[in-house]
């Protein structure tokens, strides 16, 4: 009976080259990134709201928005998602035009239209509908090519837990810079 024989790598591939990526081209020779690219964050949001949910949708956009996004040119800072007639429409979202376009350039402020699931849809209108919540969006980022929207259900603070917040924050910061220290061993 013969022995089978085994395939043989006549590729000339080693190991050093096998860690780059499957591909063989490392990151500069592919165009898709490891992670997420973020372009946006509304920093100020998880200041001003208590984050009771988030989910990721999509965003419908235009050709110069994408490239406007894709220079890393975008705020968060006023933008807010509204739910009308079974739709979600990002508003305020501030988009400038792209520096190389020309009479087909995008309007800066209008209002774009949010991807999302049926079902994803009926359950924000449910929540929004009972309560005082409202759809705020945390980040902007690139997976894959395509840009998504990271999108909360917040309740929005009052003053006192504002600084409750800040509060807590410093407290846990003093902990752990006094941990620091005794780890380093030094006595202040």
């Amino acid at each position: 009976m013969a022995k089978k024989s085994t395939p043989v790598n006549s590729g000339g591939s080693s190991k050093k080259g096998a860690a780059k990526g499957s591909s063989g081209r490392g990151q500069a020779g592919g165009r898709k990134s490891a992670g997420p690219l973020v372009v946006a964050t509304n920093r100020k949001a998880r200041h001003d709201y208590s984050i009771v949910e988030t989910m990721e949708a999509g965003i419908a956009l235009v050709g110069t928005e994408v490239k406007a996004m894709r220079e890393g040119k975008a705020s968060l800072v006023d933008a807010y998602a509204t739910i009308d007639e079974g739709e979600v429409w990002l508003r305020g979202l501030y988009i400038p035009e792209y520096s190389m376009g020309h009479w087909t350039n995008h309007s800066p402020q209008r209002t774009r239209k949010l991807l999302m699931h049926r079902r994803e849809i009926d359950w924000l209108m449910g929540k929004v509908r009972d309560g005082n919540s409202t759809l705020i969006p945390l980040q902007l980022y690139f997976v894959g090519g395509r840009l998504k929207v990271e999108l909360a259900l917040a309740r929005g603070k009052q003053d006192y837990d504002k600084r409750q917040d800040i509060k807590r924050r410093t407290e846990e910061r003093e902990i752990t810079r006094e941990l620091g220290r005794k780890i380093k061993g030094i006595h202040a």
